[in-house]
């Protein structure tokens, strides 16, 4: 079989460093221009500087075992790596030729020319070089080996409907055992349940599922919470695992206006402020956002911590102030340091307990960015993470790579953690149109 030749871009290197050892047998090139590229991001503090300082460790350790130019071992079972200049001479003139990208595609048709036996293939996370590539015949592909689902579509919603038979709902209502059927539909732990009867379709019921040796668990019926009521299903479903605290790990995906982020606070103050110090389960409100990046350095803006996170968590102090009703009240509880306003940059290191954590916008994060704040996670803590995965403004993850995304996936079997996406919008009719027509 053909050895294939995989030109790497430098985005790929940025978003996995172990993307060098991702191609079994086949080779690895490495432009000249993308070793400039990630030199560029080197001190970064967040998960892309994490990756391009392992790229530059694993490319001089791999060298001490010959020479980049001619070629080293990628290991038993692997292919081997180059480093190439490539030739700009093998560039059309409709490229303009300081361009890094069409540096790095110079390499790869460069390649193309060498390796006539060989199929040479360039990998791009940048969707504009995959199309530059597309228009002169270079084949390319995207880099998916750090995809969590293949399409958002098949992401894990919480969420399934049961057709039963009709005395199924009746003898639920009456407080009667009823077990979910493991050959029927599968199910994971604290995934929440609609029973629809099959002789009427508005004949429903709510519950919980938490094994098949369990029978499934009615909702607690909540009037309000912190003021406010669930107004569909689906609000109703994450209050369940909002005020729920065995369930320490929360996830919730929704379309802007969904009322994600207000269910989060209202159960965060709910429970933290409503009881007394000796009453409540937390002892303080944790909330943030990512600033994108992460790991930029927000001290060259004047002012506190909380000043300086302002326009990133504005969003969520309206929805502070909303619940709250009275301003004052809300800065009183934040100089007690019951509520809290944190940057993610600064949580490394720590360990947050007995706190109920809100991390608002988790689909900009990166799989590292959220294994970061997750170990950071200490007794008695509950962290909610929020966010639309069609609002994703980092460049290094999408809909199927994002950290959020990968938490949903990743805890979906375990019991300490539910997930639900709300999928009705419940801001205004302006906004719940706009989100389906724009």
């Amino acid at each position: 079989m053909t050895t294939k030749k995989y030109v790497l871009d430098t985005c790929v290197c940025l978003t996995d460093a172990n993307s060098l050892f991702s191609y079994e047998d086949n080779d690895i090139i490495i432009p000249f221009k993308v070793l400039e590229e990630i030199d560029k991001h080197k001190k970064r503090q967040d998960s892309v500087g994490v990756n391009a300082r392992e790229t530059i460790r694993t490319l001089d350790e791999l060298r001490l075992t010959g020479t980049l130019k001619n070629g080293v071992s990628l290991g038993e079972g692997k292919g081997v790596l180059t480093v190439n200049t490539g030739s700009l001479d093998k560039l059309n003139s409709s490229f303009e030729k300081t361009d890094p990208d069409n540096e790095i595609i110079s390499v790869a048709l460069a390649a193309q020319e060498e390796y006539e036996d060989s199929e040479v293939i360039l990998v791009s996370r940048d969707i504009n070089m995959r199309i530059k590539c597309d228009s002169i015949g270079m084949e390319t592909q995207d880099y998916v080996e750090g995809e969590t689902i293949k399409r958002s579509e098949g992401l894990y919603t919480g969420f399934t409907t049961y057709l039963v038979d009709d005395e199924i709902v009746d003898r639920f209502y009456e407080g009667n055992d009823i077990y979910a059927i493991e050959e029927e539909v599968e199910l994971f732990s604290n995934e929440l349940v609609m029973l629809v009867s099959n002789a009427n379709e508005k004949k429903t019921a709510l519950s919980r599922f938490y094994d098949y040796n369990t029978p499934l668990k009615n909702l607690v019926k909540y009037d309000e919470i912190w003021g406010i009521r669930p107004r569909n299903k689906e609000q109703t479903f994450a209050l369940e695992l909002l005020m729920d605290r065995n369930v320490p790990v929360v996830t919730l995906i929704g379309r802007a206006g969904s009322g994600k982020t207000l269910c989060a606070i209202a159960a965060a103050l709910q429970q933290t402020l409503e009881y007394g110090p000796d009453e409540s389960p937390y002892k303080r409100v944790i909330v943030s956002r990512p600033v994108e990046p992460m790991g930029k350095d927000i001290g060259y803006l004047p002012g506190t911590l909380e000043e300086k996170m302002l326009p990133w968590l504005s969003p969520i102090k309206d929805n502070l102030e909303y619940l709250m009703g009275d301003r004052k009240n809300m800065d009183l509880y934040m100089d007690e340091g019951m509520i809290e306003i944190e940057a993610l940059t600064y949580i490394r290191g720590r360990s947050i307990s007995n706190a109920f954590i809100i991390i608002d916008e988790a689909q900009q994060l990166t799989k590292h960015e959220i294994k970061t704040i997750l170990t950071r996670v200490g007794e008695g803590t509950k962290i909610v993470f929020t966010g639309d995965i069609e609002q994703i403004d980092n460049v290094y993850v999408n809909e199927t790579t994002n950290g959020l995304t990968y938490v949903v996936e990743r805890f979906k079997n375990h019991d300490i953690s539910g997930h639900i996406t709300l999928k009705k919008g419940e801001r205004s009719k302006v906004a719940t149109i706009s989100a389906d027509i724009l």
